[in-house]
C-alpha cells in the first residue's frame, strides 16, 4: 500500500496529473464558445411550443375524457426496458425526483427515465469500471484493496447524477437570482402601466432572456400555465417550487393574495422590490466585508516574498560582493 502511494501519488505524478488537467481545461475554455449557440432563442421555442402541447393535452383530456393523458408520449427504449423490468416505477413516479429534476430544468419524461437508470446503474459502471482498471493497470496490488477501492468508487457512482442535477439547480439559482431584482422592477413599471399579470409577465420574460435564460424561461412557462390552468394560484406556486428560491417565493405569495382578496399589485411588488434591492445591497457588502480575511494568505504566499527580495535584494548582492573582496 505504501508503494502504490508512493508510485501514484508521488511529486511527479502529481505534477503530471495538474499539467494534464490545465490542459484540458485549456482546450475546453477554447473549444466550448465554438458550440454554443443561441439558447435564449432555443429555450423559449421550446417553452412556446410546450405552451401548444399543453393546450392540445387539455383538448384531448376534455374531448376523450382520459385524465391520465400525459404531455409527453412515454419514452421507448432500452432504459424503460431495463427499468419495467427490476419494477422501477415507483421512482420514475416519486414526486420529490421530479420536483427536483425541474428545479434543474429537466422536465421531459426521458431526463427522469435517463436519471432512474443511472442513478441505478452508476454503482455497476463505475464499480466494475474501477476494478477493471485496477487489475489491467496495477496487478500486483493484493486483490482485497482492488475490491475495497471498487466498492467505494461503486458507492460514489450511486450519488453522481445527483450531483449533476445539484450542480445544474445550483447554477440555474444562480443566474435566477441574480437576474430577479430587475425582473422585479420590470414587472412592477408593467403591472403599474396597467397591463395584466399575464401581459406583464410575458413583457418581462422577453426582456429579461438577455440577463438570465433560465429565468426567462420560467416565466414564460408560467405565463403558459396562467392561460389554461382553471386555479391561477397553482400557477404561480409551479413557479416558485421550480425555482425553489425564497425571493421568488414571497412574490408568489403576494401575487396568490392580490388573487384571492384583490388587494393592490402595485404597492406589493414595490415593497419586495424595495426589500430585494436591499437584500442584493447587504449581499453584496457581506462579500466584500469577506475579502480581507481570504485576502491574507494570497498575499502572504506571492506578495510578501516579492516585497522581501526587492527590499533585501541589493543588501544580499552588496554583502556577497564585499565577501568575495
Amino acid at each position: 500500500m505504501v508503494e502504490f502511494i508512493t508510485q501514484y501519488f508521488g511529486p511527479a505524478s502529481l505534477a503530471v496529473g495538474l499539467i494534464a488537467i490545465a490542459t484540458f481545461a485549456t482546450i475546453v475554455t477554447i473549444v466550448m464558445p465554438f458550440f454554443d449557440g443561441d439558447k435564449l432563442h432555443a429555450r423559449m421555442k421550446s417553452v412556446a411550443s410546450e405552451k401548444e402541447r399543453l393546450r392540445v393535452r387539455n383538448r384531448e383530456r376534455l374531448r376523450d375524457n382520459q385524465p391520465k393523458a400525459r404531455l409527453r408520449e412515454a419514452p421507448k427504449g432500452f432504459m424503460v426496458q431495463f427499468i419495467d423490468k427490476l419494477n422501477l416505477r415507483k421512482m420514475l413516479e416519486a414526486r420529490q425526483t421530479r420536483d427536483k429534476l425541474r428545479m434543474a430544468g429537466l422536465r421531459g419524461q426521458r431526463h427522469i427515465v435517463s436519471f432512474v437508470f443511472f442513478r441505478v446503474c452508476g454503482p455497476i459502471i463505475f464499480g466494475f469500471g474501477t476494478f477493471g482498471y485496477l487489475y489491467m493497470f496495477l496487478p500486483d496490488q493484493h486483490p482485497m484493496i482492488r475490491l475495497l477501492i471498487s466498492l467505494v468508487v461503486g458507492y460514489l457512482g450511486y450519488f453522481f447524477p445527483s450531483l449533476i442535477v445539484q450542480n445544474l439547480i445550483s447554477r440555474r439559482q444562480e443566474s435566477i437570482q441574480k437576474a430577479w431584482s430587475d425582473a422585479l422592477d420590470l414587472l412592477l413599471i408593467c403591472v403599474e402601466s396597467g397591463m395584466s399579470i399575464e401581459a406583464a409577465i410575458l413583457r418581462v420574460a422577453s426582456e429579461i432572456g438577455a440577463s438570465s435564460v433560465p429565468l426567462a424561461e420560467e416565466l414564460s412557462l408560467t405565463n403558459a400555465e396562467l392561460s389554461y390552468l382553471q386555479d391561477r394560484r397553482t400557477a404561480f406556486e409551479n413557479l416558485a417550487k421550480r425555482t425553489g428560491l425564497l425571493t421568488v417565493k414571497a412574490v408568489v405569495t403576494s401575487l396568490v393574495q392580490a388573487e384571492r382578496y384583490g388587494t393592490p399589485l402595485g404597492s406589493a411588488l414595490r415593497v419586495l422590490a424595495q426589500e430585494n434591492r436591499d437584500m442584493r445591497m447587504a449581499e453584496a457588502e457581506r462579500k466584500a466585508a469577506a475579502l480581507p480575511p481570504k485576502l491574507t494568505v494570497p498575499m502572504i504566499v506571492f506578495f510578501l516574498p516579492c516585497i522581501f527580495v526587492v527590499i533585501l535584494g541589493p543588501a544580499a548582492i552588496q554583502v556577497m560582493e564585499i565577501r568575495s573582496q
